[in-house]
C-alpha cells in the first residue's frame, strides 16, 4: 500500500534539439491523489482517490475496501513509514479488521511493489503528454490503473516480480 500524488503539469519524456522549442503546459497546481493497495500475485488494485490530501482516514477507508473483497487468505498489508500510516487510528482499524500490517524499513521504497506501478503509470500517462483539462488528466490515470489486470497485465508481470536483489553480509577475515 502506498500513495501517489499526480500533479497536472509538464512531464518531459525526452527533449533535445538545436532550435528553441516551446512546450505546452497547463496552468495551476491541481493534483490527483491515489492511495492504492496492489495484490502481489494477481495485480488487482484497490484504490481510494481524492484531490486534497491522503490522511489516516483514507488509509482506514482502503483497509475496509480490502476486507470487503472477501478474500479467504489472511491479509498482510505492506506499508512504508508515512506518519499517517503509523498512527493509532490506522493500527486500531487494522486490528479490528484482522489485517496484519508490515512496515518496511526506513528509506526502502524499492521493496514496495506499488512504487513500481506508480512509475509505470507516470511513464504511460504523463511523460511527454499534454492534458488540456484536469478531468482528462484524471481520466487517463484512472483508466491506466483500471487496466492492471487487463491491458497492462503483461507489461506489469515483468515489472512487478517478487524477486528482490539481496546482499550477503560482508565480513572481513583478517
Amino acid at each position: 500500500m502506498d500513495s501517489a500524488h499526480f500533479v497536472l503539469g509538464t512531464y518531459l519524456g525526452f527533449l533535445w534539439c538545436f532550435a528553441r522549442m516551446l512546450v505546452r503546459a497547463p496552468s495551476g497546481r491541481q493534483r490527483f491523489n491515489v492511495l492504492g493497495a496492489l495484490h502481489a500475485i494477481t495485480y488487482q488494485l484497490v484504490t481510494v482517490t481524492n484531490e486534497s490530501y491522503i490522511t489516516a482516514t483514507s488509509v482506514c477507508e482502503l483497509l475496509e475496501k480490502l476486507v470487503q473483497l472477501g478474500l479467504q487468505a489472511p491479509i498482510t498489508v505492506v506499508m512504508d513509514n508515512a506518519r499517517y500510516q503509523r498512527c493509532r487510528l490506522v493500527l486500531t482499524k487494522a486490528a479490528e479488521l484482522g489485517i496484519e500490517i508490515l512496515f518496511l524499513p526506513t528509506y526502502s521504497p524499492n521493496l514496495n511493489l506499488i512504487e513500481r506501478l506508480w512509475k509505470f503509470v507516470r511513464k504511460e500517462c504523463l511523460y511527454a503528454k499534454y492534458y488540456e483539462r484536469f478531468e482528462l488528466f484524471k481520466r487517463a490515470i484512472e483508466h491506466c490503473l483500471s487496466e492492471t489486470t487487463g491491458l497492462h497485465k503483461s507489461a506489469l508481470s515483468s515489472l512487478l516480480t517478487l524477486e528482490f536483489q539481496t546482499f550477503q553480509s560482508a565480513t572481513s577475515d583478517l
